[in-house]
């Protein structure tokens, strides 16, 4: 068997990212609040508690949920100001909203059983816990995505073992011990969500393996979900993003530009579901360009969106000499003032966001940056920006935009990308609930199918039948 040379890579980085946050921070020590100093603890912790919420009824767990939701809102200022010292990316401002924004997610709400009758009988369709889910977090979104998935999971009737990114370990290990005191005095459950001291490589594995976990959820790149994949368990794959944009002749350009901002600039452009680059029809690019200066965004020549490329991306020769491009870390999630120094501009204070054009291939267009520069692609017309925006998410399959008041060529572009999250004039954000009529997750599983991530998304199906009786006469 042949492996792809560009997993290989993927893997090999998101290991020395791991293993060198590791090195750059001390794992955080046992706290007796649901942190133990092995995976086998914690899970079996998790797994008294999950005997204790899987008998509570709905309104009692939607306590525990209304604990979380809460302690995120009061504790937000603080746990965002932590992470942000800790992982060194994104905006605090930012960070702060994800947090209050749990209050967002759906809790016990969102659980719900079916019945069917016929002149048989009857049917009822119901929804059971799995049991303890390892989860995996990433660095970009630790203690939101923790919260999120606390969320679901007790709703409905499981318990979590949490394995952090290294470099988000220490941010997340605070959180959880707090929301473990909280709901162990305000409903005596103790071990709701656990995690371990160290975060590690070697530690996520054994979460992966360990017989007491019932279901993965992994949110990170592809490499990590691919891992997970080989634990022969069920996987709920977040796996990542490269969302396009295409603008066409009739879209609202002065809405178009303001949300493209937003949701581009929104921390630093961390999230997965952020605008990554835009495709813009010959007839309206001018205009639009001018709109995205008119919504506060700076533009930078071809020669300055050259040395931040330089700046920005690393090219290694896998065993073949074969070149392989990464983004470099030092960047990632960097304010717009690191990138105008880096490549030697100054941009005006307080600019949320650098744009500028390129061409369809070049590497901000191909590859997910996440950083606050946005490119955009002058294109023929809407076919052939809708084909460049295929193209440029590569199959992920996770989040694409369109600003049109055509809807035929919504409708077009809808069934080209097929994605989990498609955004009509809006920005990404309205995907989740931010403006729009959508829910939150900071889990959206898109190589596994399950989507945007609710309390059902972590349930078994189970059919009850009674034969002849309370039948339709």
């Amino acid at each position: 068997m042949t492996l792809d040379p560009r997993l290989i890579a993927e893997i090999a980085e998101e290991v020395a990212a791991r293993l060198e946050g590791r090195l750059a921070a001390a794992p955080a020590r046992p706290s007796g609040d649901g942190v133990y100093a092995t995976v086998d603890e914690a899970v079996k912790a998790a797994a008294r508690a999950q005997q204790r919420i899987a008998d509570m009824s709905l309104e009692e767990r939607g306590r525990i949920v209304a604990i979380i939701r809460r302690m995120c809102t009061e504790n937000a200022a603080e746990w965002a100001r932590i992470e942000l010292d800790e992982t060194r990316l994104g905006r605090l401002d930012h960070k702060i909203e994800k947090l209050k924004n749990i209050r967002f997610v759906p809790g016990v709400e969102a659980m719900r059983s079916e019945v069917r009758t016929d002149a048989s009988g009857l049917c009822l369709i119901e929804r059971a816990p799995w049991g303890v889910i390892g989860m995996i977090l990433p660095a970009t979104h630790s203690v939101p995505t923790m919260a999120s998935n606390a969320i679901n999971v007790i709703a409905s009737g499981n318990t979590a073992v949490f394995s952090p990114h290294p470099t988000g370990a220490k941010v997340a290990a605070l959180a959880l011990g707090a929301l473990n005191r909280e709901i162990q005095r305000e409903t005596g459950v103790a071990d709701a969500i656990t995690t371990m001291a160290e975060a590690s490589i070697r530690v996520a594995e054994e979460v992966f393996h360990h017989p007491g976990i019932a279901l993965l959820c992994v949110t990170g790149g592809r490499a990590v979900v691919r891992a997970a994949a080989k634990s022969g368990k069920r996987v709920i794959g977040a796996g990542p993003g490269n969302p396009p944009v295409v603008v066409d002749e009739t879209a609202d350009l002065d809405n178009a530009a303001e949300s493209t901002v937003l949701g581009a600039s929104f921390d630093n452009n961390l999230l997965c579901i952020g605008e990554k680059e835009v495709f813009v029809v010959e007839a309206v690019f001018e205009a639009f360009r001018a709109a995205m200066k008119r919504a506060h965004a700076h533009e930078i020549d071809s020669a300055a969106i050259e040395r931040l490329a330089q700046a920005a991306f690393q090219s290694e020769n896998d065993a073949k000499g074969v070149p392989h491009v990464h983004v470099r870390k030092e960047l990632i999630g960097k304010d717009v003032s690191v990138l105008a120094a880096a490549c030697g501009i100054q941009a005006p204070a307080g600019a949320p966001l650098l744009f500028g054009e390129t061409a369809e291939d070049h590497l901000f267009v191909q590859e997910e940056q996440m950083m606050p520069f946005i490119p955009l692609v002058r294109v023929r017309d809407v076919d052939a920006a809708i084909a460049a925006a295929v193209r440029a998410e590569h199959g992920y399959r996770h989040t694409a935009i369109m600003h049109s008041r055509n809807m035929d060529n919504v409708t077009k572009m809808a069934r080209a990308l097929n994605t989990t999250l498609f955004v009509t004039n809006g920005p990404c954000g309205a995907g989740l609930g931010n403006g729009g009529p959508g829910y939150l997750s900071y889990s959206i599983a898109t190589p596994t199918g399950e989507g945007v991530t609710t309390p059902l998304t972590f349930t078994r199906e189970r059919q009850l039948t009674i034969c002849g009786a309370l039948r339709i006469t």
